[in-house]
C-alpha cells in the first residue's frame, strides 16, 4: 500500500476513533495508557528544567564534552526530581520534564527548582569549569532555568506500534516549558501564581524568614491567567 494511503487511512482512524478516558490519581506510564484511544485526566504540577545556551555548547565545542555537560545537568536534575517524589516522563534534548501529584506537590516542585539551582552552582559549574576550562575561555557559562505550572491535562499515547510515547495536552506542560526558556540574569526559577499560592512555607521562605520568591509580571505571557508569576535566584541544599 502506498504511504499516502497509509497516511490517509491512519488520519481517518484517529479522528473517528472512540476514546476511553479515565480519571487518574497517579502519574501514568506509557504501558498504562491505551495506544488506541486511551487517555488519562489529572491535575499535576509540571516542571521543566532547561539548560541554557546548549546550541552554543554543541556547535562551538567538542561534541563529547558537550554531551558530558548536558548529561551531567540532566542526571542531576532527574535525581533531584525523583528525590522529591516527582516522576520523569519526557526528555527533549537538554531539557527534562518532571511531574508531581498528590500531597505537597506544589511545594515539592518549588523545592526541586531551588535544589537544582544549588546543584548547578555548587557542584556542576565548579566541577565542569575545572575539568574543561576551555568552555569558560570560549564564552560558555553553565546556566539554566526551571519553569513550573499546574493545570488539568489529558495524557494520551501517540505514535505507531513499537514507536510511541505519552503526550501531555494542557496548559501546564506548555507554560512550564516556556518559563524554563526565560533568560533573565541570575534568575533561575519561575512559577505561576496558581502554583505559588499553594506552596507551603518551607518552599516560600528561607530559615531567617526572607521570601525566596519575587512577584513579577510576565510580559510575554500567552494568556492573562499566567501573566502574574513568581521568580527566584535562591538555592536550597538537597
Amino acid at each position: 500500500m502506498p504511504i499516502i494511503d497509509d497516511l490517509t487511512n491512519e488520519t481517518d482512524r484517529i479522528l473517528n476513533q472512540a476514546w476511553s478516558v479515565r480519571d487518574g490519581e497517579v502519574v501514568p506510564t506509557t504501558e498504562s495508557v491505551l495506544l488506541a484511544g486511551g487517555g488519562v485526566k489529572l491535575t499535576p504540577v509540571m516542571l521543566y528544567a532547561d539548560l541554557a545556551d546548549s546550541t552554543l555548547l554543541a556547535s562551538k565545542f567538542n561534541r563529547q564534552v558537550a554531551s558530558k555537560v548536558i548529561k551531567a545537568f540532566l542526571s542531576a536534575s532527574c535525581r533531584i526530581i525523583r528525590s522529591n517524589g516527582g516522576h520523569i516522563r519526557s526528555f527533549d534534548g537538554d531539557r527534562v520534564m518532571g511531574v508531581f501529584v498528590g500531597n505537597r506537590m506544589h511545594t515539592k516542585a518549588a523545592l526541586t527548582s531551588l535544589q537544582i539551582n544549588y546543584a548547578l552552582i555548587h557542584i556542576l559549574r565548579p566541577k565542569i569549569e575545572a575539568k574543561y576550562p576551555a568552555l569558560a575561555e570560549g564564552g560558555f557559562t553553565l546556566k539554566h532555568a526551571v519553569g513550573i505550572d499546574k493545570s488539568d491535562v489529558l495524557v494520551t499515547r501517540s505514535g505507531i506500534r513499537n514507536h510511541n510515547d505519552l503526550i501531555w495536552v494542557g496548559r501546564s506542560p506548555n507554560i512550564a516549558a516556556k518559563l524554563s526558556a526565560i533568560r533573565q540574569g541570575n534568575i533561575t526559577s519561575y512559577m505561576t501564581k496558581s502554583v505559588y499560592d499553594m506552596v507551603a512555607a518551607d518552599g516560600k521562605t528561607a530559615n531567617d524568614g526572607q521570601s525566596m520568591w519575587e512577584k513579577c509580571n510576565w510580559n510575554a505571557a500567552p494568556f492573562d491567567e499566567v501573566r502574574t508569576i513568581y521568580r527566584s535566584t535562591w538555592w536550597k541544599r538537597p
